[in-house]
């Protein structure tokens, strides 16, 4: 241990090793061994407009023995630094702060530090944002995955957790929330007040936060145990008609999980706070949770699933205040332990709480696809993934943690059973509070509670990247099945074979109840008598209820009887299942997307279903718009549109009405379509029961100008002036950034790199605008430089950022010729691993494009 710890921590007292970049894990484990109790007591100065807050600091922590120490703090600077009452001068290194041996010693150590760290609006973790509809100015700080070290010093690594008190100076009309509720507030010079806050549980620094501004409180007289809403005072009024659902499914959410996990509430109280232009739906602070304002405060009409989809985001932040806050992955490279089980608990809980509402069919069509897509590309990576350095923790953040991670752990449930399922992550959570644990401390708890080994699935689902394609095999003699198989392939082909649990489903449609049996494997292939002598079915399906992971297509007869029967098919979740197959041998190319799009023009009308007609309406819009021929698309779109116009105005219910009309702002693009858009702007034509807001109306003009619309610029200038709040300021940057002309995409393009005021917020939204579907011939130039400045936008921009950039630029193409483009940069251009891999998630999608056009060129 000493001897590999001499070039990081280990220092002399007269001359400091070179500091490493960023916070390696051979750092963080030394520090995490050699280091212990901490205490941080901050206090920022802020100030309305500034770009910098003023900061003191004392740190207290615990040392095993005398030794030099690198402490972490980047982009401020430090003016004044004690250490055990001894003036050190600051000596930054690489982003640390170096603490000399001399002054340090075994035992208790205490330092100080005057500090001054940067606010903006874009770019740093303590973020200004002004609300354009008041002028108020609003101060928050989102410190993850390691931008703690930007705002204060700070050991910045999630296993030292701390004891936090923070004291924030601020203007007396602002008001502050934080981890845990205010002990104090007092007047402070020029209309100032000083408010200090109780001291935290132990938490990890990327989990400290604050808010800051002139929020208002949303309150609910005589209602007991709810969960304080903040919002800024702009939105005060609107608010008060969508808090009481959100602050009722989270008081249900805590009561739920606080029984399910045999684990009260772990912090001291809990907020929620709507942050606008948030970069994340939320994000999971101890006891103060924020979230993306939008994602609460609908700017589009809302349908029953968007609701639905609000009480997840809400449930899935709750959730992390066990798993996540509670108990913390070790290292960054267990980013699932926290990502994956929030996700997966929160349908868990809105089942529980909503048992009506089809959560898991929900689970299906909201968290598989994005799991398959990414796990079927050269740039998936394994569920744990290696960090060998947290300045690389950005790249663990992705559909993997997020969707396969929840994917693999309903398969695992269905493993285990309900029971040993919950008893283990109680067992889990028992033995880490308020510590910290690895994926292996969570498998060797369900192997304890459940008796069984658990190491061979654990090794293959969590530790190796991709899936297993399944086909099933079968035949039937004398109308009965005689055989059938399963048969699993890697669809990276690298030879990687799985332990499958699923259940299979032997289909007779209108003629009799289905027969299921449970089907466990972990061969190439695999028989199962179980099936044997069963009457012939009309169709087999492999992963019904979808409990299992991976690509599951329907062999050539049942697919030809599912296309022939999927609209009698009565049970919603089974026939969401089917359609995706389907939709699966659209995106291998077995299918041709023209009897895709035929199957939906034929079949939407009648689907009654608000979630499944969500999803087969964009499969068959991507499918138009990227997989057939512009040829193709011309003889579907006009019926198309007629189709959508027609359901907008006429279906009986007021959630399909909605989709309706998204899918007609989607497809329109004929002059007749193009008509009904104006229409809908102009009050000539309604959505019955609906009035259309804000974002719903800029999506419309968007439309109108990548369409490029004889009336595009006025119907923009006359949506301008129509909305002139703070939010429509936004929506027209947006929708300006669809304008088809040059001079357009290269004003917008200069802007994503080097306007360093433009909120983070505003260039993320318009990145489609800029890539819109019908405008790839304009967009391809932009292609190379995009490629070319993923190391900034890697390094000055918020987690999901990067691939968003990705698939606005590489998604916006559909050429040969843009794919060569792309496949050229990853041979020639120095790249680090995780843009590599970045790249490749993202040109899978026109690689396909590609090979699905050559195979079927009409």
């Amino acid at each position: 241990m000493f001897a590999r710890l001499a070039a990081f921590l280990l220092l002399s007292t007269c001359a400091f090793a070179a500091a490493p970049a960023g916070v390696p894990r051979e750092l963080a484990r030394e520090r995490a061994a050699e280091i212990s109790n901490l205490r941080y007591q901050v206090s920022f100065a802020l100030a309305p407009h500034a770009a910098t807050t003023a900061g003191h600091e004392e740190l207290s922590f615990t040392l095993k023995a005398a030794q030099a120490v690198l402490l972490d703090y980047r982009d401020g600077t430090v003016q004044r630094m004690t250490v055990n009452g001894s003036e050190v001068a600051p000596t930054p290194d690489n982003g640390h702060l170096q603490l000399p041996a001399d002054k340090l010693r075994a035992g208790a150590n205490t330092l100080t530090f005057d500090f001054t760290s940067a606010i903006a609006p874009a770019g740093k973790p303590i973020t200004r944002y002004e609300d354009k509809d008041d002028g108020s100015e609003y101060i928050y700080t989102l410190f993850v995955p390691m931008d703690a070290s930007m705002a204060f010093p700070c050991f910045d690594q999630p296993d030292l957790k701390g004891r936090f008190q923070l004291e924030i100076t601020a203007p007396e009309d602002w008001t502050i929330i934080s981890n845990t509720d205010p002990k104090d507030a007092v007047p402070a010079a020029n209309n100032r007040r000083r408010t200090a806050f109780a001291e935290t549980r132990p938490i990890s620094t990327y989990l400290f936060a604050f808010a800051a501004g002139p929020f208002r409180k949303l309150d609910r007289p005589g209602v007991l145990g709810l969960p304080g809403l903040y919002v800024r005072k702009s939105k005060w009024e609107r608010a008060q008609s969508e808090a009481p659902e959100v602050q009722q499914i989270a008081k249900q959410g805590i009561a739920y999980l606080s029984t399910y996990f045999a684990q009260p509430f772990p912090f001291s109280k809990y907020d929620m706070v709507l942050i606008p232009g948030f970069p994340y739906g939320g994000m999971e602070h101890a006891g103060a949770t924020f979230l993306r304002e939008e994602s609460v405060l609908f700017r589009t009409a809302p349908t029953h699933n968007d609701l639905l989809g609000r009480d997840l985001l809400v449930l899935h932040e709750l959730t992390h205040q066990w798993f996540g806050d509670l108990t913390t992955m070790r290292w960054f490279d267990d980013l699932w332990l926290k990502e994956g089980f929030a996700q997966y608990m929160a349908y868990q809980a809105l089942d529980a709480l909503k048992p009506r509402e089809h959560i898991w069919m929900r689970f299906y069509e909201s968290i598989k696809p994005a799991a398959y897509e990414i796990d079927s590309t050269q740039g998936t990576t394994p569920i744990y993934q290696d960090i060998p350095n947290l300045k690389d923790a950005k790249s663990a953040y992705g559909a993997i943690v997020y969707s396969k991670a929840p994917g693999v752990l309903k398969q695992l449930a269905y493993v285990l059973g309900p029971e040993h399922f919950r008893d283990g992550l109680r067992l889990y959570l028992k033995e880490h509070l308020y510590g910290n644990a690895e994926w292996s401390d969570l498998v060797h708890a369900f192997e304890r509670v459940s008796g069984q080994k658990l190491d061979h699935w654990a090794d293959m689902w969590i530790r190796h990247r991709g899936m297993p394609q399944v086909d099933v095999s079968w035949s039937c003699t004398e109308g009965r099945v005689s055989r059938l198989s399963l048969a699993q392939q890697d669809v990276l082909g690298e030879g990687n074979l799985w332990p499958i649990a699923t259940q299979v489903l032997l289909s007779y449609g209108n003629a009799g109840p289905g027969i299921r049996f449970r089907a466990s494997f972990a061969t190439a292939t695999a028989n199962f008598s179980q099936a044997v002598g069963k009457p012939c079915p009309q169709f087999v399906f492999a992963n019904d209820q979808d409990y299992a992971y991976g690509r599951f297509l329907l062999d050539a007869s049942s697919r030809v009887e599912v296309v022939r029967q999927l609209g009698d098919v009565h049970d919603v979740f089974l026939r969401a299942l089917l359609w995706g197959s389907l939709w699966e041998s659209v995106r291998v190319a077995e299918m041709e997307p023209r009897r895709f799009v035929g199957l939906a023009k034929l079949l939407l009308p009648g689907e009654r279903d608000e979630l499944l007609l969500r999803s087969t309406a964009a499969h068959t819009l991507t499918t138009l718009h990227r997989y057939v021929s512009s040829e193709t698309r011309s003889q579907f779109v006009p019926s198309f549109e007629k189709m959508a116009n027609d359901h907008m105005l006429h279906s009986t219910q007021k959630d399909l009405r909605i989709l309706w009309f998204r899918t007609l702002r989607a497809v329109a693009e004929t002059a007749t379509g193009r008509g009904y858009l104006k229409d809908l702007l102009s009050g000539k034509l309604s959505v019955p029961g609906v009035e259309l807001r804000q974002l719903d109306r800029w999506n419309l003009v968007t439309a109108l100008i990548a369409l490029s619309d004889p009336q595009a610029d006025s119907v923009f200038h006359a949506e301008q002036q129509r909305d002139r709040t703070g939010d429509g300021l936004k929506y027209a940057y947006v929708a300006a950034a669809a304008r088809p002309d040059g001079k357009t995409k290269q004003k917008y393009f200069d802007d994503y790199l080097h306007d360093a005021s433009r909120p983070e917020d505003w260039v993320a939204e318009s990145l489609d605008a800029f890539n819109y579907w019908n405008q790839s011939q304009l967009t391809e130039p932009y292609l190379k430089p995009a490629l070319q400045a993923l190391p900034q936008i890697k390094r000055e921009r918020k987690i999901f950022f990067l691939v968003d950039w990705l698939d606005a630029f590489i998604g916006g193409q559909q050429s040969a010729a843009s794919q060569a483009q792309v496949h050229d940069f990853l041979r020639t251009a120095d790249l680090d691993r995780d843009l590599r891999l970045k790249i490749l998630q993202a040109v899978d999608e026109l690689d396909r494009t590609v090979k699905i056009r050559q195979k079927f060129p009409q």
